[in-house]
């Protein structure tokens, strides 16, 4: 007798098996041993997002429709369809709740998902039309059943201005309460400055310590001090002193502050609100490095010379007080004030003003000397602009706030790598367990890719191309400064940034391609980062010896560098979110005007266009012209066959707002012709 076939359960022995990430416009790409797939809109099999899944490779795809600009690279792409769902992401989903007889319908908030879920009307009484609810999914949708659930609970109104962050949250995951044990040992810390000191905390309080921030920090876990030095040998040189705040005092390895923090991962900073890795006992008080009040640190004093290399670095353990907290604001505005006078004098001035001025004008100056030393060591410096939604009271938008690099954000951040880079090294050379960041060099292929888009503009004729494409940090480089102050200075700096690996945390000390570093580390931030936190303890278990929980944190390593790198891309994606939500809402507002944006990404249903505050919309199709476009995925081009337009990446383009949908997290631009050609 015959065995009978079984069509479903042999497919993941013999199909590619990974992660669906789906897109707004309906399609996915999966991850697999094999490579990655595209899986067009019709192919997606009832998959939800983050769904793992078995695929079937079908007929390659031409030309990559795809609105993925960092990924349309190859003019082939594997096409695949799913045939299998094998485990769902989540059992439940969050939707706006209608009534339609004789059910109630759920649209999903998350736009990824294309199916409306089928609830009982029974269940919905008392839920008001509109209402965001939460929804146990009980049968998922396939090419002959509808989506059915059943709802577990009311997430808000969806008038709330506060909703539709909350939703991001929700869909996220994001642990948003304390568990009671760990506040009330975040209620029980003290710093007790007397004790710091018998327990050997070295006693710096006499030095000049301040703290530099944005106008809205709430936190200040790390000031830094700067006075002359004597080097070893015997020429001048500074003492730059990095000091973060001391959590590792407050947070043990076990303990219930430290498993909350340790399934964060990270603090989430939100459009209007922050979620913190650490309750606010601590972060916002106890570890916040506030002026004229004694903390404890971990601190590393940098021996350096006047040309910015660095000659020694000792860590230790001490107690400090800040004298001054500023803003960058108000540390540009000391720059800038000081910098034609001769500051020298001012270091040893009663006024703390004069004082503090004096060393945050040498830091400046010193901070340049450590960027043009990571420079010519092959770092990558990208000048990126940081958009943040201004919000009412109400929660509301206002207005989008444009943070760019300024000399003050530049004195932090350059002592701060500075610091990291030092304790790095300092836990490497003795061979001691740490928790690097590691950057790996860019995949020449993607490069290649790259390399085909700017070769568009005339330029990058002036940059070795085989160089570029190799990962050369020199030539890179090269394309980043001739791209500088033009049109597209932007746009290329996004592409090669989207062109990077992502660097991610490991136990391993395998360099920092980025910062042309042969060992990193995050020491700066405890108060907002779990390997940060790992760092220390490891610091403090160097300089100490082994606590007794030591060899239990040490054999946790690889797990924590892999879930705090997992918990990093959830928040990056949830911030990023939060602000995307609140800049529609606030172009809600201008539906109708006109507006100068830049051509940021192609597709075969029409264009990206991004506008001077960073907002980003779709230009369809049908509204470029009644002839037909075809994409080139290799030069990220669309040309038009009758008139021989083309769009294409860097490409100034002048719209109209029509339409702006904060649900979808979508906007529609028009194209306009040029006021120049509308008047010829």
């Amino acid at each position: 007798m015959a065995r009978k076939r079984s069509h479903t359960r042999h497919a993941s022995r013999i199909n590619p098996r990974g992660r669906i990430e789906l897109h707004k416009g309906g399609f996915g790409f999966v991850q697999t041993a094999e490579g990655e797939f595209f899986i067009p809109r019709n192919k997606t099999g009832g998959a939800f997002p983050d769904d793992i899944v078995d695929v079937a490779p079908i007929k390659r795809y031409g030309t990559g429709q795809s609105s993925q600009r960092g990924r349309e690279g190859k003019s082939m792409r594997r096409t695949a369809r799913v045939v299998a769902v094998v485990e769902r992401a989540s059992d439940e989903i969050l939707g706006y709740f209608h009534r339609d007889d004789p059910f109630g319908v759920v649209e999903p908030v998350d736009v990824r998902i294309r199916h409306d879920v089928f609830v009982p009307l029974e269940q919905a009484e008392g839920v008001e039309d509109g209402s965001v609810v939460r929804v146990r999914m009980m049968t998922y949708p396939d090419r002959h059943t509808a989506a059915f659930g059943s709802i577990v609970g009311v997430v808000g109104d969806a008038e709330d201005e506060h909703v539709a962050i909350d939703l991001i949250v929700s869909q996220a995951k994001l642990e948003t309460e304390f568990s009671a044990a760990s506040l009330a040992q975040a209620a029980e810390a003290t710093v007790d400055a007397d004790e710091a000191l018998v327990e050997g905390y070295e006693d710096v309080r006499e030095r000049c310590i301040f703290t530099i921030d944005p106008d809205d920090a709430r936190d200040f876990d790390d000031a830094v001090s700067l006075d002359r030095a004597q080097l070893p040998d015997d020429t001048q040189g500074w003492r730059l002193g990095v000091h973060i705040a001391d959590v590792s005092h407050y947070v043990e390895w076990g303990s219930s502050i430290d498993l909350d923090a340790r399934r964060r991962a990270t603090s989430v900073y939100l459009a209007d609100r922050v979620i913190p890795m650490l309750p606010e006992e601590l972060s916002n008080d106890i570890c916040s490095l506030r002026p004229g009040e004694d903390r404890r640190t971990m601190s590393v004093d940098l021996l350096v010379r006047e040309d910015g290399e660095v000659v020694d670095a000792r860590p230790y353990r001490a107690l400090i007080r800040s004298a001054k907290r500023l803003t960058y604001g108000q540390a540009q505005e000391a720059i800038e004030a000081r910098r034609a006078e001769n500051v020298e004098a001012l270091f040893d001035s009663r006024d703390l003003d004069e004082r503090v001025q004096a060393r945050i004008v040498a830091l400046s100056q010193l901070a340049q000397r450590f960027r043009q030393r990571r420079q010519k060591a092959g770092a990558l410096d990208f000048d990126t602009v940081e958009a943040k939604v201004r919000l009412d009271g109400r929660g509301h938008p206002v207005g989008i706030d444009l943070r760019e690099k300024t000399e003050a954000t530049e004195l932090i951040e350059e002592a701060m790598v500075t610091a990291n880079e030092a304790v790095a090294r300092y836990l490497r050379e003795r061979k001691f367990p740490c928790m690097y960041r590691v950057h790996e060099q860019p995949d020449p292929s993607t490069l290649e890719g790259l390399a085909i888009v700017l070769n568009e503009f005339p330029w990058f004729k002036g940059v070795d191309r085989n160089a570029f494409c190799a990962g050369s940090p020199r030539a890179l480089q090269d394309a980043l400064a001739a791209a500088s102050e033009r049109p597209e200075d932007e746009l290329v700096t996004t592409l090669v940034l989207r062109s990077m690996q992502r660097a991610f945390y490991s136990p391993q000390c395998d360099g920092h391609y980025g910062l042309a570093s042969d060992a990193y580390a995050h020491f700066t931030s405890p108060i907002r980062r779990y390997p940060d936190l790992v760092v220390h303890r490891m610091l403090k278990a160097q300089l100490l010896g082994r606590p007794e929980k030591f060899d239990q944190e040490v054999s946790s390593l690889q797990w924590l560098a892999e879930h705090s790198s997992e918990m990093e891309r959830v928040a990056e994606r949830t911030a990023r979110d939060s602000q995307e939500v609140k800049i529609i809402e606030l172009m809600e507002e201008h539906i109708g005007e006109e507006f100068e944006g830049i051509v940021v990404g192609v597709a075969t249903f029409g264009i990206f266009v991004q506008l001077p505050n960073t907002a980003e919309g779709l230009v369809e199709m049908a509204d470029l012209g009644n002839e037909y476009f075809s994409l080139d995925a290799l030069r990220h081009t669309l040309t038009g066959s009758d008139t021989g337009r083309q769009y294409r990446l860097g490409q100034k383009m002048r719209v109209r707002l029509i339409d702006a949908d904060s649900r979808m997290r979508q906007l529609r631009f028009k194209p306009l012709r040029s006021r120049k050609s509308r008047s010829q």
